[in-house]
């Protein structure tokens, strides 16, 4: 099974998307499941795992919602108030439905840069093991400091996915501190990178896949094919290019991996990661 990672739905008003600015009109629209459908078909993959892009119970069950109505979303990574008194009870009862693969919180757009390393926060993200969910992490190059004392925090049970390969600055060309940090963090076993996100951190319309390799093989060489994971960042990634460009350039980079490889990483490590079956 061929697995894209990372998209987003949405229904678009500017209230719950302030984040997008004057040069991402593209992205300024309802995107639904029936909208990837046809980009997923057209690179041969058979679903995705929906990726929360409101920080809102509403939106976590509405993405249950849609996964129930279309087969092909096979995972849904949620949020949940996880520094709240009742995590537990919204962990619960998220994890009932079938297809609660994860949680995820936007951790770079809190303004305290030590906030996943809050106690509430960290009490919140142990709950995960218990109820088999994975935690996605969404941050910064900044943040990665932090991030591997976050990871020190839970045993090797917890699976943690970095989203988007950590948001290199990939537009200005620049690689350090980043590549040295990304090394430290996939020195623990239970942590997962997603190769997705990085066409909207270069430069939007003057991009090429080997503006973006040094970064790939960065990745590869810390995390192996067997942690890493596709994904397109969808509908995010068309302000730098259509969807199937933009898993081309990885679908072509590990084209000389062996084809047991390939499997894991255009699907199976998606499957292992967030338990999909």
């Amino acid at each position: 099974m061929k697995i894209d990672s990372h998209q987003h739905y949405w229904h678009f008003n500017t209230a719950d998307y302030g984040w997008m600015g004057d040069n991402m009109s593209v992205i300024k629209r309802d995107f639904l499941p029936t909208d990837l459908l046809p980009e997923l078909k057209s690179i041969g993959f058979d679903g995705s795992v929906a990726v929360q892009a409101r920080q809102s119970l509403e939106e976590t069950n509405w993405l249950l919602q849609l996964a129930d109505e279309h087969p092909h979303i096979k995972g849904v990574v949620g949020w949940v108030d996880l520094q709240s008194e009742q995590a537990e009870v919204q962990i619960a009862a998220f994890a009932q439905h079938p297809k609660a693969v994860g949680v995820r919180h936007v951790i770079h757009d809190e303004e305290d840069i030590d906030f996943m390393l809050r106690p509430a926060f960290i009490r919140g993200v142990q709950l995960l093991e218990k109820y088999n969910l994975a935690y996605d992490i969404l941050i910064f190059p900044k943040h990665l400091p932090n991030t591997i004392e976050f990871v020190k925090q839970f045993s090797e049970q917890q699976i943690f996915i970095i989203d988007h390969i950590a948001k290199p600055l990939i537009k200005d060309d620049i690689v350090s501190p980043w590549k040295e940090d990304i090394a430290a963090l996939a020195q623990f076993p239970n942590v997962y990178c997603k190769v997705s996100g990085m066409v909207t951190e270069a430069d939007w319309n003057t991009w090429t896949p080997e503006n973006i390799r040094p970064y790939l093989d960065i990745v590869f060489e810390a995390f192996g094919p067997e942690r890493i994971l596709i994904g397109s960042d969808w509908p995010v990634c068309l302000v730098a290019g259509k969807y199937s460009e933009v898993m081309q350039v990885v679908i072509d980079y590990i084209s000389n991996f062996t084809e047991k490889e390939q499997a894991l990483m255009l699907g199976g490590n998606a499957a292992k990661a967030y338990r999909i079956k």
